[in-house]
């Protein structure tokens, strides 16, 4: 199977199936899945981290995204700029 070739929602699916991923969810309207570990944490004033992934509808969108939040850029290493910023 040559991964490149698949479509995002075969990737997704790929992902679900084998427990790699939880399905996309809101954020921002469904909250961030977190274990009752994590949610206790957070509500006792902890910060635990809760790595999330942006699924983006266009690259108009992903361009926007990344004007607007430096870690989407910073953080990923396949991204054409983070070589210049190490």
């Amino acid at each position: 199977m040559d991964i490149m070739k698949l479509s995002f929602d075969q990737w997704l699916e790929i992902g679900l199936r084998a427990g790699f991923t939880t399905p996309p969810v809101c954020a921002t309207h469904d909250g961030v899945p977190m274990t009752i570990t994590e949610d206790a944490e957070y509500m006792d004033g902890s910060d635990p981290c809760v790595y999330v992934m942006r699924c983006y509808e266009s690259n108009e969108q992903r361009e926007a995204v990344e004007a607007n939040c430096s870690a989407v850029i910073w953080r990923n290493p396949y991204h054409e700029s983070y070589e210049q910023g190490r």
